[in-house]
């Protein structure tokens, strides 16, 4: 008997005995190597010792104190760490326990900022179609998959969606990246002026976008563009990082390689590396100020935010990622994962497109590679992927829905930072055995 509702009902999942290195135990001794990260969490690996010993040391200390009471340590340590390296003016960080709720936290914020500074006027948000923020109702209004949102749609906020920067799906072939990338762009300046300007509060998007799409990265210029915009407008210009944030694409923040900063940034995953639950949203010096100088108090809040052994142990995973050099080693080694990819399936009949940054790496599975047919979703060729690599041993993020929400297959890469050549090796050897077996 088992009491446990698990995310799919109908699953019968292994048990997860012990984490070593790059590679998952399970109870019956099987081995799994975790080239997806669980959903580009683990960074580290499932056993660094450094990180597990900085929060046992805290919880000797203390391990929980509620921030409407206190501050503590770790989380001043964290912020001061983390808005030392970030872009731009950012300047405050608002913790919280994961991706959704940084993202909970960043809307709240910006309409917060509009009501402080006098333009209460400005309510509405804008996305791109086929983005993922997360699930809470606010992320999930937010986010562009239609499949995720459909059953829930009654009890959304209204929000609206200009198309992603998809250079593999969308770009004309009399068009260069940048010129695909402008016109993407523009249509950002287009929703703005059909709202009337003195209405939207913000525009959210992730740089490369991670789960939906499969590692789409924004073409040169694409991100440059939309700032403009913004700050024409006066709209604010919000980056979900929380997947491909935190060094995964082998830059900390990953808009630094586009090099453009928002007003309100969130990371989570490689924050702490699934060592404990944590998330973030950093604020930008002007939206704090506008609070700090008006009402004073950010009407918003959470139980567990801020906390200690939360913070200790993702201050402790930013420390270990500077200290052994691991974004040389996300470049070096996304590097060397991209071209073996590329050999095992740049002419392979049914892998239409290999994409990504860093160790952030999308292969789009199509019926034909000359066309971009998309395999019939009755299929379900994503999730034959997933059962033949976990049965060789292998985790990987396939997804359906590439597309609209229903059509389209990708596969989604995200192994630790601390892989090496034999990791690379190995999971190509069993990611090529799992789609051959999922195509046949």
């Amino acid at each position: 008997m088992n009491h446990v509702f698990h995310r799919n009902a109908r699953a019968a999942y292994p048990t997860a005995g012990k984490g070593e290195g790059v590679y998952i135990v399970d109870k019956e001794g099987k081995r799994y190597l975790d080239a997806s990260g669980g959903a580009a969490v683990s960074c580290l690996g499932h056993s660094d010792r450094r990180v597990t010993e900085a929060i046992k040391q805290q919880l000797d200390k203390i391990p929980f104190a509620h921030t409407g009471f206190f501050t503590n340590d770790p989380m001043e340590d964290l912020a001061d760490h983390l808005i030392a390296r970030a872009p731009g003016d950012l300047d405050r960080v608002y913790f919280v326990s994961g991706g959704s709720e940084a993202i909970e936290a960043a809307l709240k914020m910006a309409r917060q900022y509009f009501v402080e500074i006098g333009q209460p006027e400005r309510h509405k948000i804008i996305a791109r179609r086929q983005s993922y923020h997360g699930n809470t109702l606010g992320a999930l209004a937010v986010g562009g998959n239609e499949w995720r949102r459909e059953q829930f749609k009654p009890l959304l906020i209204d929000t609206s969606h200009v198309s992603p920067c998809f250079a593999y799906r969308d770009r004309r072939d009399d068009e260069s990246e940048e010129a695909y990338g402008q016109r993407v762009a523009n249509e950002l300046e287009t929703a703005i002026l059909e709202h009337g300007p003195e209405t939207v509060a913000a525009f959210v998007c992730e740089p490369v976008v991670g789960a939906t799409l499969g590692a789409v990265p924004a073409v040169p210029g694409y991100l440059k563009r939309i700032r403009e915009i913004c700050d024409k407008h006066g709209v604010l210009l919000i980056f979900d990082e929380v997947m491909c944030g935190m060094g995964r694409t082998g830059y900390l923040f990953a808009c630094e390689e586009d090099g453009v900063a928002p007003d309100l940034l969130t990371i989570a995953k490689g924050l702490g590396a699934g060592y404990q639950p944590i998330g973030a949203t950093l604020v930008s010096a002007k939206i704090f100020k506008a609070i700090h100088d008006g009402s004073g108090f950010f009407q918003h809040g959470h139980t567990y935010m801020g906390h200690p052994a939360a913070c200790a142990g993702a201050l402790a995973v930013q420390k270990v990622i500077e200290e052994d050099n691991l974004l040389e080693n996300v470049r070096t080694m996304g590097t060397k994962l991209r071209t073996a990819l590329e050999e095992r399936f740049g002419n392979h009949h049914h892998v239409g497109d290999i994409r990504g940054r860093g160790l952030f790496i999308g292969l789009e599975l199509v019926e034909d590679r000359g066309t971009k047919k998309c395999f019939d979703p009755a299929r379900k060729v994503n999730a034959k992927v997933k059962a033949k690599a976990m049965e060789l041993g292998l985790m990987c993020y396939p997804m359906g829905g590439t597309i609209d929400g229903r059509v389209g297959d990708h596969v989604l890469l995200a192994p630790p930072f601390i892989i090496d050549d034999s990791h690379v090796d190995e999971i190509v050897t069993k990611l090529g055995e799992a789609i051959d077996a999922a195509v046949a």
